[in-house]
């Protein structure tokens, strides 16, 4: 599905990171927020729960791809979302390069 697949102790520093960046407002949680970072043009890479529906996988990755943003393999849904102090996650859009 995706691009990339983080090593898992790479996806501990993934999970703290996009947590500080949703707090900060560098990062969207969900599909529809994403799919909006993407129409703008305002992200630079999708995060993508490996359980994420069909639905998700289409309207975001496809539209990542057409717009040439890294997609990277995130864990499961319901560990993504406690991590952002959420209720399960598919996507996160992140806006900032530097995050």
């Amino acid at each position: 599905m995706a691009e990339k697949r983080p090593a898992p102790e790479a996806m501990e520093r993934l999970l703290r990171l996009l947590g500080l960046g949703v707090g900060g407002g560098l990062a969207v949680p969900g599909v529809d927020g994403t799919s909006a970072l993407l129409a703008r043009g305002e992200c630079r890479m999708v995060v993508v729960a490996n359980d994420a529906s069909r639905r998700a996988v289409l309207k975001v990755v496809g539209a990542a791809k057409r717009a040439g943003v890294v997609v990277v393999d995130g864990p499961a849904a319901t560990l993504l979302g406690s991590r952002l102090g959420k209720p399960p996650v598919m996507v996160v859009g992140v806006r900032d390069r530097a995050l």
